[in-house]
């Protein structure tokens, strides 16, 4: 099964192309507003391209009348904080909610008409946005009963003190130096584990290796992320460095958990194998991760014009959080354990020293899924969308210190209570 889904998501891979410069297909699409884009900074003068062409209408229930009335159908701009007041204007199906927006241009434009006749190819709308904001573009169809389908490309972009388009929002123009930063920590701080484990390799475990092949693909996935960020700025386009972030992100994701639960059952230290109820946690964990990581594939290589693209997009967010549940289980799993034998046998105060160890990752565990999957969240939600790469910042940071607490804790070296303990079992 897992080889089929790694098959699955190579494919997806194979087929994306992960840009700004967004390419939506609208195809026999009836709903009243069909999102084009995520939200989009703009700065002072930022620009809007759209180009639209192979436009067809199609009738339902048989209905030969032609439409007469081209302006129900137009694209419009609609700062983020309206969001709200245009979910209230769609539940009112007597007036067009292009009546209530500046809308952009309609298809009643006489350009956009000899492309439905097909005496143009394509047309090509250019917008300057005067005063910036954060904004959705929409495509808002107020004709009932006749979908439509078009094949649009759409370039959002800001124009720099030398006159060069920058295709990244306002907020996102820092995460390039975020990312390059990160990664030269994550780096150093892997090589200084791989010096760490060499001077100590009579004490280096099973876990350890593990633990390096997770700081080498955590700093890769910063490294491709860094240079996805160089190339979109300039040209819009992530130039295949998407595709070495997927796959980075792949191994990094199942590393990452395998890990915690190898950790939080104490593998390699206090046994040489998994239980029974372990490894059932590990086989749940690496297939949600792969549909976890097919998630983010297609929300971020499709357009939000795909019906399915909000679905996937919470799939990912629900399956994120239920591989971040189930890794909590072999934690409290190994608790519970320690507090019983802690209570029986004649080695307390060892068991008591590896309880407490297992009581600090624990919480370490749950601050650090708090903080990277509630509080980032919040910041992303809340923030000025001008400093939304802070929570970008926040996340790879915090991420860092968890990683940086875990290697410190379960380093190899004599001071640690399970080497005391497999030392005293082999006596």
């Amino acid at each position: 099964m897992a080889r089929s889904l790694g098959l699955l998501l190579l494919l997806v891979l194979a087929l994306g192309a992960h840009a700004k410069v967004h390419h939506s297909v609208v195809d026999k699409d009836d709903r009243p507003l069909i999102p084009l884009t995520e939200a989009f900074g703009f700065a002072e003068g930022g620009k809007l391209d759209i180009t639209i062409r192979d436009i067809g209408l199609y009738r339902l229930h048989g209905s030969q009348e032609d439409v007469s009335n081209w302006e129900n159908f137009g694209f419009f701009l609609s700062p983020v904080e309206a969001d709200a007041a245009l979910e209230q204007d769609l539940t009112d199906s007597s007036k067009c909610i292009l009546n209530d927006v500046n809308n952009l241009f309609t298809f009643k434009d006489s350009s956009v008409q000899n492309v439905i006749q097909g005496k143009l190819e394509s047309f090509t709308f250019h917008f300057v946005v005067q005063n910036g904001g954060l904004f959705y573009l929409y495509f808002a169809n107020c004709e009932v009963d006749t979908p439509i389908s078009f094949d649009s490309v759409i370039e959002m972009y800001n124009v720099d003190n030398y006159g060069r388009k920058d295709y990244l929002s306002v907020g996102d123009t820092s995460l390039d130096a975020v990312y390059w930063a990160m990664f030269a920590l994550f780096t150093l701080c892997t090589a200084a584990w791989v010096a760490y484990c060499y001077r100590n390799k009579a004490l280096v475990h099973k876990i350890h290796y593990l633990m390096f092949g997770l700081g080498v693909f955590k700093a890769l996935t910063l490294l491709s992320q860094a240079l996805m960020v160089y190339y979109i700025e300039r040209t819009g386009s992530a130039d295949g460095w998407n595709i070495a972030y997927y796959v980075f992100t792949f191994f990094r994701g199942i590393l990452f958990f395998t890990v915690i639960v190898l950790i939080g059952t104490g593998w390699s230290y206090m046994k040489p194998f998994l239980g029974e109820k372990e490894a059932r946690i590990i086989m749940i964990v690496i297939p949600l991760q792969v549909f976890a990581n097919i998630a983010i594939v297609i929300t971020d290589e499709e357009s939000p014009s795909v019906k399915d693209w909000f679905t996937w997009r919470d799939v990912f967010h629900l399956v994120d959080i239920i591989c971040c549940c189930a890794i909590l289980f072999p934690i409290v799993w190994s608790i519970k354990h320690l507090r019983e034998a802690s209570q029986t046998d004649g080695k307390a105060a060892r068991n008591l020293e590896k309880l407490t160890l297992f009581r600090q990752f624990y919480v370490m565990v749950v601050v650090y899924i708090y903080v990277t999957r509630i509080v980032v969240y919040l910041l992303r939600s809340t923030m000025q969308y001008e400093y939304s790469w802070v929570a970008a910042m926040v996340e790879e940071l915090v991420t860092l210190a968890f990683y940086v607490w875990t290697a410190v804790k379960f380093r190899p070296n004599n001071e640690n209570p399970y080497l005391k303990l497999q030392q005293e079992i082999e006596l």
